[in-house]
């Protein structure tokens, strides 16, 4: 063979194997974490779906289930701070999550997880320090180089993406003064 006809294979492998390439990288959508950087994800299913496909949020999802949200975050476009299983151990009092998911209790608890959710797709790199608006009222938000914080609470892991919307891991249940107030005053009247 002869170094033409070799350069000329050499070429034509090359664009096989760039069209191979740029046809596997539009067929897979991309997501960025909070650092901007491009990662890629294969999700079709919806935040809930997303959620209970996650060991981070088995305690989340029972969440949920228990306040009757699991249609509406399945069918809207939404943005949630979703605490892992480790942030509701770690920053509710002790015995509010079984008091919260009682039947009795599930406008509260409804409150508390409308506390966690923006309305629309919200990517970490779209979010800016300020006021974020909740479903029931706002968070503040600081972005810096390293991360992002809700409230009290890191995202530890951003993007995480779904067909209708955005889940962002924070490691501290999000509480507004006025219902961190009433659960414990109400605990501690059991």
């Amino acid at each position: 063979m002869n170094t033409n006809t070799l350069s000329r294979l050499l070429k034509n492998l090359a664009v096989i194997a760039g069209i191979f390439s740029v046809s596997a990288l539009v067929t897979v959508p991309a997501r960025a974490n909070h650092h901007g950087e491009i990662k890629m994800s294969t999700s079709n299913k919806n935040l809930v779906e997303v959620a209970v496909a996650n060991d981070s949020f088995d305690t989340l999802v029972k969440a949920v289930q228990a306040a009757g949200l699991a249609d509406t975050l399945a069918n809207g476009s939404y943005t949630v701070f979703a605490p892992t299983d480790l942030a509701f151990e770690q920053s509710l009092p002790e015995g509010a999550l079984e008091f919260l998911v009682k039947p009795e209790n599930k406008n509260l608890l409804r409150q508390v997880l409308s506390y966690h959710v923006v309305k629309g797709k919200v990517t970490s790199n779209q979010l800016s320090t300020g006021n974020v608006d909740t479903l029931y009222g706002g968070v503040a938000v600081r972005v810096t180089p390293q991360r992002v914080i809700v409230n009290n609470a890191s995202v530890t892991n951003a993007n995480i993406v779904a067909s209708n919307g955005v889940i962002h891991a924070v490691n501290r249940v999000l509480l507004p003064q006025q219902l961190r107030q009433q659960i414990a005053s109400q605990l501690a009247m059991q």
